[in-house]
């Protein structure tokens, strides 16, 4: 039925010490593009993750105490294993969660690309000595893995964002626990079988499965033997679990919502600013946390950034992700259709114009066709909110120092945008921009190497480079006295 060339990678059941669990009820997986059943995976619940806590415990010890480049050989042995499969998992991705294929598979391949880096990283987890303030002594310090990590993660990147997490946290030496979002586990459970086929041991890496996100939720981060937990996800969200994370002072990282702002100055190579806003802003449709939420362009260059950005939106292909030259697939679900168009309403009775957009897709009501709205002031709910859909709100400004004002005029500071070919200005605008990440004339900017992460009420912490496994190690000072004797 999904012409896959392994069927066995189509798991339904969470996967627990090795073994794969199976529970009394089911969750519906359903594909957006169609609204059909893909397939029915075991619903587990809060037994079930207190049981893969345990064993995630029971084994952190062994993979702690394994040498670093035994570590490194079996997350090398996943990342082969998820390459070779890479079409079939990129099917299994776009059946849950609706993007292109092409852009599934490019997602694999940037989730493979952190397993890749860590593999590497986990042999370069260095101490130092440090020069002591008496002849009998000497100061150390090492670094060691934390224990078990638990983590959240969201289903508009089910693969990327636990690999991410996981090649991190497993290079590190630590246990891994996650909980992927209900509409797409299928991705979670297929990396557990290939984790399984690397030789990474029982109890290392876990995936559950369940609805129950209160209760799973509390165990992740209440359970006592959990010494990490790491969510990507909404800010409201995050939030609370960083609350429930307090009762043990648990380490946490949080990867949390974005109001990305793409700058287009009037010095700037306008076709390259047009591209490089198509892709930050439409890439699985608009539904990620570092896309482009407003787009500010310098009022002498309005009109024709604004023109030919309406004909690249135009050239769109929208339909079923499996559907040949489709290049912008559905949204997530219905409900999540709807709010965007809520977002896109209000702009328009409040005075906005839309430059394109059409309510009837023609398509299944998980649809929205890409639109691009004019007239956008900053107090408007849209550019206020993140709006996690494909809608481009266009705002328009005159001064560089308004431009850096009504950028950073939001709580959130996770990713942010500009196209200038001025260097002056680009050191200007780059240091001046509240945010953890800035592209420079450059519209996609994530990979292994570099630190993922934001500020402010975006989150903290970091994801992927040299940086990304700190965040999973413990620091320990070591002095040894009496030296002199």
């Amino acid at each position: 039925m999904h012409k896959l060339n392994d069927p066995k990678l189509l798991k339904n059941f969470s996967y627990i010490n090795g073994c794969w669990h199976s529970s009394a009820s089911d969750i519906t997986v359903n594909n957006p593009a169609t609204g059909k059943l893909v397939t029915k995976v075991s619903n587990a619940g809060t037994a079930e993750t207190e049981l893969a806590v345990k064993a995630a415990k029971g084994a952190f010890k062994a993979w702690a105490g394994k040498p670093a480049n035994e570590r490194s050989v079996l997350l090398r042995k996943w990342f082969d294993l998820i390459v070779l499969n890479q079409d079939d998992l990129g099917r299994i991705l776009t059946l849950e969660q609706g993007k292109p294929l092409a852009e599934a598979k490019g997602e694999i391949a940037y989730g493979a690309a952190f397993i890749d880096w860590f593999s590497e990283e986990s042999k370069r987890v260095y101490g130092d000595t440090i020069p002591a303030p008496s002849s009998d002594k000497r100061i150390i310090v090492i670094k060691q893995p934390i224990g078990v990590v638990a983590a959240i993660t969201p289903w508009n990147f089910p693969n990327a964002m636990i690999a991410r997490k996981a090649a991190a946290a497993l290079a590190a030496g630590c246990t891994f626990v996650v909980r992927p979002a209900t509409q797409t586990p299928l991705s979670a459970l297929a990396m557990a079988e290939l984790a399984e086929r690397a030789g990474i041991p029982a109890g290392v890496f876990n995936v559950v499965v369940g609805d129950d996100a209160h209760g799973m939720g509390k165990v992740l981060t209440e359970h006592k033997d959990v010494a990490k937990f790491t969510f990507t996800g909404s800010t409201e969200v995050g939030k609370s679990l960083i609350g429930q994370c307090a009762s043990t002072v648990k380490k946490v990282s949080m990867e949390l919502g974005g109001n990305a702002p793409f700058i287009v100055f009037d010095d700037a190579d306008i076709d390259a600013a047009v591209a490089g806003a198509l892709v930050s802003k439409y890439r699985n449709a608009g539904q990620t946390c570092v896309c482009s939420n407003r787009i500010l362009v310098q009022e002498s260059v309005l009109i024709e950034f604004t023109e030919k950005f309406v004909k690249a939106v135009k050239g769109l292909l929208l339909g079923n992700g499996l559907d040949e030259g489709v290049t912008i697939g559905p949204m997530i679900s219905a409900q999540a259709v709807a709010d965007v168009k809520r977002l896109i309403d209000e702009s328009l009775s409040q005075g906005a114009q839309l430059a394109l957009g059409n309510s009837d897709t023609g398509f299944g009501e998980s649809y929205l066709a890409p639109t691009v709205l004019t007239g956008i002031t900053n107090d408007m709910p849209i550019a206020k909110n993140e709006i996690f859909g494909p809608v481009s709100p266009i705002i328009s400004f005159k001064e560089e120092s308004e431009a850096i004002s009504i950028a950073n005029d939001t709580e959130f500071g996770l990713a942010s945008y500009f196209y200038s070919r001025d260097i002056g200005r680009i050191w200007r605008v780059a240091e001046s921009l509240d945010y953890g990440m800035v592209g420079i004339n450059e519209g996609v900017i994530s990979n292994a190497a570099a630190p993922f992460g934001g500020m402010k009420q975006s989150g903290n912490g970091r994801e992927g480079s040299k940086y990304g496994l700190d965040d999973y190690l413990e620091i320990k000072y070591l002095c040894m006295g009496g030296l002199d004797k």
